[in-house]
């Protein structure tokens, strides 16, 4: 999703926001689209890693900035604006995953001549989703361990940034990032 979708589904959203008190506190466009310049495809791709799927990972990045537009919540810095941002993702990717585990939604069959005509590449989709060991390994873990690792590894979140997006204590996640390293190499067979 373009910056202009984002920002003009926002702006519609809160257009009656106005009389609001909290409406004085939202971003104004300029720092919006430099925000959102800067984060977007660090979110994007941390969709994806948690999601596993990279359409789903461009409707929730929409939806992320979309709430964190409509929030309008003052932020002290960069970093706990980042962090907020991220927290919401986090959450949004959570109650995807729990909807779509009470709902799921089963996939269409395509045959041959239906990829000739919406002209799905299917080499392309199949390095996409089983594109390395890691991948199917990431795939298997926990979401809230998927979530730990890309925010310590990708992103290189500190201990306490990784605590105040996933929602744990602080002191809980060295630990819990040495139990999802140990499974991920458990997964990919190598010794922890």
């Amino acid at each position: 999703m373009d910056f202009t979708g984002v920002m003009n589904d926002a702006l519609l959203a809160v257009a009656g926001a106005q009389s609001k008190p909290a409406a004085g506190a939202l971003m104004d466009e300029e720092t919006f689209r430099a925000f959102y310049d800067r984060t977007s495809r660090a979110v994007g791709v941390y969709l994806a890693r948690v999601t596993g799927d990279r359409h789903l990972a461009d409707d929730l990045l929409q939806e992320t900035y979309y709430r964190f537009y409509k929030a309008g919540a003052a932020h002290h810095d960069e970093g706990h604006r980042r962090n907020s941002l991220f927290c919401i993702a986090t959450n949004i990717a959570r109650d995807t995953h729990r909807r779509n585990a009470r709902h799921p939604v089963e996939p269409l069959e395509v045959n041959e001549a239906d990829e000739e005509t919406v002209g799905i590449d299917t080499r392309i989709a199949e390095r996409f989703e089983e594109s390395t060991d890691l991948w199917r390994a990431m795939a298997q873990l926990k979401p809230v361990q998927r979530e730990m690792l890309w925010l310590a590894y990708a992103l290189g979140s500190t201990h306490a940034e990784i605590a105040e997006i996933v929602g744990v204590k602080s002191g809980s996640v060295k630990i819990l990032l040495f139990r999802a390293r140990r499974k991920l190499a458990a997964l990919l067979g190598r010794p922890a």
